[in-house]
């Protein structure tokens, strides 16, 4: 899984790519909900990684994240 390489120290991207409408936003962010089932890639991977981080002992992170969409030729 990519978050295990990322805690490995390996730079990670996720690029998603494809036709307007096919869901790439519902599956990268999810709905704004408590309701595990309706969390988006962004928000498990974050979890998993700051989870593993947090009962590691002994070994100092780095968290550098970006967040790139465009839309329309527009980035935002």
């Amino acid at each position: 899984m990519i978050c295990v390489s990322v805690l490995e120290g390996y730079n990670a991207t996720i690029f998603v790519y494809g036709q307007t409408g096919c869901g790439k936003s519902f599956t990268m962010e999810g709905i704004k909900s408590e309701n595990a089932a309706q969390k988006g890639v962004i928000s498990r991977a974050f979890e998993h990684i700051f989870e593993a981080i947090s009962v590691t002992s002994g070994v100092k992170y780095l968290a550098l994240v970006s967040y790139l969409e465009i839309y329309n030729e527009q980035i935002r």
